[in-house]
């Protein structure tokens, strides 16, 4: 990055760090992402390495009672489900409306978390290509516990010591860092169905330090991480929200236009966001209606969507080695996908201008389908939502990628999706409904280097464009 003042940059132990400028970076990158092996660590030794990881520490999760918790109780004059300390977050109600039809309004528990957390890959070059640092890191919401993720992914809660654990490990390269270190650095929502007006700070920093990684942590490619995507539930969700907001090349930039200009595709998000009209007001969480807390659940009288769960957590490598929580658990797995077609030669997505309860901005730009089937299975078909019975009925020769990839492990139990990339069928009208546009990856990775463009979902599946993982776009 170039440095506008006469002062070199140094690193967070103050030596000088080699000045470059933004051109280099997305060349780097793409070095990187050619790089499908690494120099300190192959990547047939990656599964192994996360095996060992899981042996050397002790991991257990197990469902519990509301009663069960320790430091967390619901409120008597509200039902809120809150922490003795007062941080960490909240479980509270949403009353939403969107529009003035009655079938748009609803209420639900929500999340909600006033902090906004770090989440930061430390990169450095070894042997001429961009490594990055990535952690084996246990969350209780995963499944298989035990995924890569960043450097750094800690809540403001965890790195200024409220839970009274372990220092968080590199914390000062991203706390301390400087100008000419920082080669990403954005503010990014969350889940907006389950946070409320959530975000994170996602960081990539570069040092020229020798840094000796800890057992739990790992120099990669990002070529390696892009071979790590095609596996199920390996990289998590805040290593890949990061890595969507990398600057990498793009082949459609070099080609034939976009067929849409950047200056029409904001004024369409624009456009959108001024159409929707959203009423979102927090409520107490025993006045949400359709919902009911019993003594280990609190979810809808129909069973469909999520419910809000208690566990106890032991977890031998976290800053605090034993505790309680509640979390989110969704009743079915999701189904998130891009539909892409070359227009003009060129490969485009298919983007949804969707709308989400919890998001600051009313919308951010989804995947064409973003949704968990069992939820729309009582439906008409003409009622179902669009593309969904398209992208479940594909062609399995028209699938460019597909993996199961979990949620945010940290506040969600077992929420995973089945990620997809598919070619549109060639017989399908060109022209998409109102709501959705055809856009390249590289105004989607444009635009992921900015606030609440792009939300998480989206963000996974551009993570593995990034990455290398589907060649051809």
């Amino acid at each position: 990055m170039s440095v506008r003042t006469g002062r070199a940059a140094t690193t967070a132990a103050g030596t000088p760090l080699r000045r470059r400028t933004d051109a280099d970076l997305p060349t780097r990158l793409a070095r990187s992402a050619a790089a499908r092996d690494g120099a300190r660590l192959r990547t047939s030794e990656v599964s192994a390495w996360l095996a060992a990881r899981r042996r050397a520490h002790s991991f257990r999760v197990e469902r519990i009672p509301f009663a069960d918790l320790d430091g967390w109780s619901f409120e008597r004059s509200t039902g809120n489900l809150v922490h003795r300390s007062g941080r960490f977050f909240t479980v509270e109600g949403l009353r939403v409306a969107v529009g003035h039809d009655p079938l748009r309004q609803w209420q639900q528990p929500i999340i909600h978390q006033n902090e906004v957390g770090i989440l930061g890959i430390l990169a450095k070059e070894i042997d001429g290509v961009l490594h990055f640092l990535m952690q084996a890191k246990m969350e209780p919401g995963n499944r298989n516990l035990l995924q890569l993720s960043p450097t750094v992914q800690a809540t403001r809660s965890n790195y200024t010591g409220v839970h009274k654990g372990a220092n968080v490990r590199y914390l000062r390269y991203f706390t301390q860092a400087r100008p000419g270190q920082v080669l990403a650095d954005v503010l990014q929502s969350e889940h907006g169905s389950w946070f409320l007006r959530k975000a994170n700070r996602n960081m990539l920093v570069e040092t020229d330090e020798e840094v000796q990684p800890h057992d739990d942590f790992r120099w990669l490619t990002l070529g390696q991480i892009g071979e790590l995507l095609h596996a199920d539930n390996v990289v998590n969700m805040d290593a890949r929200t990061v890595l969507a907001g990398l600057p990498t090349p793009r082949s459609d930039d070099s080609r034939a236009p976009a067929l849409h200009t950047d200056l029409e595709l904001l004024s369409w998000i624009t456009a959108q966001r001024a159409r929707h009209e959203v009423r979102v007001e927090r409520m107490p969480l025993d006045e949400v209606r359709d919902w009911h807390r019993g003594p280990r659940a609190v979810e809808r009288e129909d069973g469909r969507y999520f419910r809000v769960v208690a566990v106890a957590v032991e977890a031998g490598s976290r800053e605090v080695t034993g505790w309680t929580q509640p979390l989110i658990e969704p009743t079915g797995r999701g189904v998130t996908a891009f539909l892409t077609r070359r227009i003009g030669g060129v490969p485009h997505l298919l983007v949804h201008a969707r709308v989400e309860a919890g998001l600051l901005d009313v919308l951010e730009l989804a995947p064409t389908v973003q949704y968990t089937p069992e939820n729309y299975a009582h439906l008409a078909a003409a009622d179902r939502p669009l593309f969904l019975d398209e992208i479940l009925a594909a062609d399995p020769r028209r699938t460019r990628y597909a993996a199961v990839h979990s949620e945010e492990g940290g506040r969600f139990l077992n929420a995973e999706s089945r990620y997809l990339i598919v070619e549109a069928d060639p017989d399908s009208p060109p022209d998409p409904p109102e709501g959705y546009l055809w856009i390249t990856p590289g105004q989607l990775g444009a635009l992921a280097g900015h606030a609440r463009y792009v939300n998480v979902q989206a963000r996974t599946l551009l993570a593995c464009l990034n990455a290398g993982a589907v060649p051809g776009l």
